[in-house]
C-alpha cells in the first residue's frame, strides 16, 4: 500500500510540474495570439475549437476515459490482458473517427456556410478529419499508459504535442504581416493540431512497443463487450461536449442581441475564453494532474470491491480540494485586476476574474468529483447531472445575456456550477459514506485566507512593497500562501492533540 501511495504521489508531483509548464506556456501563447491577431480572432478560434472538440469527442468516443477506466479494471483482475482491451478501443475509435471524418469532409461547404456563416471556414472544416483520426488513436494510447501508471509517458507526449502545436502557430502568425482572415486563422490552428496529434501518436506507438506486456491470457472484455461498456461513457462525453459547444455558440449571438457588434461580440468572447477562463483554471493544475490518476485508482478499487480504499480516497480528496480552492478563490479576487492587465485583457478581464473568483471552489470540486464518479462507474448520474447543469447554464445565457450583457455569462457560471457540484457532492457522500466536516473544510480555510491576506498586506505596507505591480503581487502572494499553509498545519496539529 505504501508503494502505491508513493507511486501516486510521485506521479502527481511529476504531472503537476509538467501541467504547470504547459498551462504557463499556454497562457503565454494566448497572450501572443491576442496581441498578434486580436481578441476577435481569439473569439473565432475559441468557437472553432469548441466545434472541433465536439467532433473529436464523437470521433474517439471519449477514448481516454474509456480506455483508462476499462484497462484499469482489467489490470485489477488476476489474469487480464490490457493490450487486447487497448486494441478493442483503437478499433472502435477508428470506426468512429473515419465515419465522422468522412461526414465532415463531405459536408465541409455546408457546415462552413450554415454554422460559421463564412465560405472561408469551409477549408478549415475540411482539414479537421486529418486531426481527428490520429487524435483518436493517440487518446487510446494515452488512456492505456495512464491506466498502467506510466504517467511520465503521457506527460512527455503532452509536452511534445504542445511544443509542436505552438511552433506551428507562432511560425504561421509571424509569417504573415497582414491581418489574417477568420478562415486563415482557423486553418492555422487546425494545422497545428494535426501536426501535434501525429507527433504524439508516433511517440505513443514507440513507447507502446517498448513497454507492452506480451500476455497470452484472454481479455475479460471482448470488442463487443468493450463497445457496450464504453457506450454510456461515450454518450456522456458527447452530450457534455455538444452542450458546451451549444453554450459557446450562443454567447456571441446573445451578446449581439445585447447590442454589441459582431467584432465586439467575438472580442468579448475571446477575452473570456482566452484570458478569464485560463486564469481561473490555472491554480487547478494539481487537480487536473490528479484527475486521470483518480479515475484509474477509483476504478481499480471499485473493481476489487475495496470500499475502505474508495472512502479514504474520496474523503481526502474532497477535504484537500476545498482547502486549496478556497485559498485560490481568495487570491484571484485579490489579484484579478493585475492578472487581467498582465494577460492583455485590460480592466474588463480583471473585473470579470474578480467577480467569478468566488465560484472557484465549486469549479475545482467538479474536477475531482467527476473523476471519482466516472472511476466508480456512475456514468448515468454523471450524464444526467451534466444535462441539468448545462440546461441551467444555457437557460441563464439565453435569458440574461441579451439583457445585462457579459454579467449574464457570469450568472450562468454561478448558477450551473453551484447547483451541479452540490448535486455531485451529495451523491458521492451518500454513495461512499464519507462525512464532511464543514468547520474544518470550509470555515477554517475561509477564515485563514482572510487573516493571512490581511497579514500579507500589512507586511507589504510596512516594507513599502508596491501591491499594484506584478513583482509586488508575487511577493505578497508568496507571503500569503506561506502564512496560510503554516496557519492551517498549526491548527490541524492543535486539533489533533486536543482530540
Amino acid at each position: 500500500m505504501n508503494i502505491i501511495k508513493n507511486k501516486i504521489a510521485r506521479d502527481t508531483a511529476m504531472l503537476t510540474i509538467m501541467q504547470l509548464f504547459l498551462d504557463s506556456a499556454s497562457l503565454l501563447l494566448n497572450v501572443f495570439i491576442t496581441r498578434r491577431l486580436g481578441t476577435s480572432a481569439i473569439g473565432v478560434l475559441s468557437l472553432t475549437g469548441s466545434f472541433l472538440a465536439l467532433a473529436g469527442t464523437i470521433s474517439n468516443g471519449n477514448a481516454f476515459l474509456c480506455t483508462s477506466r476499462l484497462i484499469s479494471e482489467e489490470l485489477g483482475r488476476r489474469k487480464g490482458n490490457p493490450e487486447r482491451v487497448l486494441f478493442s478501443g483503437i478499433m472502435m475509435c477508428m470506426i468512429l473517427s473515419i465515419t465522422v471524418s468522412a461526414a465532415l469532409y463531405g459536408f465541409s461547404d455546408y457546415i462552413g456556410l450554415r454554422f460559421f456563416k463564412s465560405s472561408e471556414m469551409s477549408r478549415a472544416v475540411s482539414l479537421m478529419p486529418f486531426a481527428l483520426i490520429p487524435g483518436a488513436a493517440a487518446a487510446c494510447f494515452k488512456g492505456y499508459f495512464n491506466a498502467r501508471r506510466k504517467s511520465s509517458v503521457t506527460a512527455a507526449a503532452d509536452v511534445m504535442e504542445f511544443a509542436v502545436r505552438s511552433l506551428v502557430i507562432v511560425i504561421g502568425a509571424l509569417r504573415f504581416k497582414t491581418e489574417l482572415s477568420d478562415g486563415a486563422v482557423c486553418s492555422l490552428m487546425i494545422s497545428s493540431i494535426i501536426a501535434g496529434s501525429c507527433f504524439s501518436l508516433v511517440y505513443f506507438i514507440i513507447m507502446f512497443l517498448r513497454f507492452r506486456n506480451k500476455s497470452r491470457s484472454k481479455a475479460s472484455v471482448s470488442f463487443g463487450r468493450y463497445v457496450s461498456l464504453a457506450f454510456p461513457i461515450m454518450v456522456g462525453g458527447i452530450m457534455t461536449s455538444a452542450l458546451s459547444s451549444t453554450n459557446d455558440a450562443l454567447i456571441p449571438i446573445t451578446l449581439r442581441q445585447y447590442g454589441s457588434s459582431v467584432s465586439e461580440a467575438f472580442s468579448s468572447f475571446g477575452i473570456f475564453e482566452a484570458i478569464v477562463i485560463p486564469a481561473i483554471f490555472f491554480p487547478s493544475v494539481v487537480l487536473c494532474s490528479m484527475s486521470g490518476i483518480i479515475v484509474s485508482e477509483s476504478a481499480r478499487a471499485s473493481s476489487s470491491g475495496n470500499h475502505e480504499r474508495i472512502k479514504s480516497i474520496t474523503g481526502k480528496l474532497i477535504d484537500g480540494t476545498l482547502i486549496f480552492s478556497i485559498l485560490a478563490a481568495a487570491m484571484l479576487m485579490r489579484f484579478g485586476g493585475v492578472i487581467g492587465a498582465v494577460m492583455g485583457g485590460g480592466s474588463e478581464a480583471g473585473h470579470i476574474i474578480t467577480i467569478i473568483a468566488p465560484v472557484v471552489p465549486f469549479i475545482y470540486l467538479e474536477i475531482v468529483l467527476e473523476a471519482l464518479i466516472k472511476g466508480m462507474g456512475m456514468q448515468g448520474f454523471s450524464s444526467l447531472n451534466y444535462l441539468a447543469e448545462y440546461a441551467i447554464r444555457i437557460s441563464v445565457v439565453l435569458i440574461f445575456v441579451p439583457r445585462i450583457g457579459f454579467y449574464g455569462i457570469v450568472a450562468s457560471y454561478y448558477a450551473s456550477n453551484v447547483l451541479g457540484n452540490c448535486s455531485r457532492l451529495m451523491k458521492l457522500l451518500k454513495h461512499t459514506g464519507v462525512r464532511l466536516n464543514p468547520f474544518r473544510s470550509i470555515i477554517v480555510p475561509v477564515a485563514g485566507s482572510v487573516l493571512t491576506m490581511g497579514a500579507a498586506d500589512c507586511f507589504a505596507r510596512i516594507f513599502r512593497i508596491n501591491a499594484g505591480s506584478l513583482i509586488g503581487c508575487i511577493i505578497i502572494a508568496l507571503i500569503w500562501v506561506s502564512g496560510y499553509i503554516w496557519a492551517y498545519r498549526h491548527f490541524s496539529n492543535t486539533e489533533v492533540k486536543t482530540a
